[in-house]
């Protein structure tokens, strides 16, 4: 009877893992690896204090000492370019992806384009899901608690984000056209677990 009743209950219960991973699965061809599972960080330079290390397959940080915020940054500049990156933030993580900045050491939403992913910000229109001083985001998505796929793309002055599959930001800008690319550590704790990237 108890083995009857855990079959029925084990059918549903992986319908909707093979969902999740299924959604949680890049188109495999013209995607460069930024970072994965496999990676080094040699790739990225260090912005400020936080302990950036990797962890179980994933890019872990958090802040032990010093003062945030703090960024992982790319080495590479981008002009035209698909981002595919799964994230794992807890309820008061503040974090995101900026693109296209302009100075490697000094990076902030006036000189990027920054990915907001702060389910707690206090003006929420510019929080989890929209592009801050760019474009909002209504109603604003929550990540926390969760692995999260956030997939950007940037051609010419089209700018759009999706999380989850979920279209939260969709907008016309002329500021930026290429530069590097950061991961942002604010608060909390934050993983990244996939970056990819592939021009358009």
């Amino acid at each position: 009877m108890k083995l009857n009743a855990l079959t029925r209950l084990a059918a549903p219960l992986a319908s909707l893992c093979l969902a999740a991973c299924a959604q949680m699965a890049p188109p495999a061809q013209g995607w460069t690896a930024l970072f994965d599972s496999h990676s080094n960080l040699n790739g990225w330079s260090l912005v400020g204090d936080a302990n950036w290390r990797l962890q179980d397959g994933a890019i872990q940080a958090d802040l032990l000492r010093g003062k945030a915020p703090s960024y992982l940054v790319s080495k590479q500049t981008f002009a035209d370019q698909e981002i595919y990156a799964e994230l794992w933030v807890d309820t008061q993580t503040n974090s995101g992806i900026f693109i296209r900045c302009q100075d490697a050491q000094k990076i902030g939403a006036d000189n990027c384009y920054e990915i907001n992913v702060w389910d707690t910000r206090p003006d929420p229109s510019y929080g989890t899901g929209a592009i801050v001083d760019v474009a909002k985001v209504s109603p604003m998505p929550k990540a926390g608690g969760q692995w999260n796929t956030l997939e950007i793309q940037a051609k010419n002055n089209h700018l759009t984000v999706k999380l989850n599959g979920v279209v939260t930001a969709d907008a016309i800008d002329n500021k930026l056209s290429s530069g590097y690319l950061a991961l942002q550590f604010g608060s909390g704790v934050v993983k990244f677990r996939k970056v990819l990237t592939r021009p358009i």
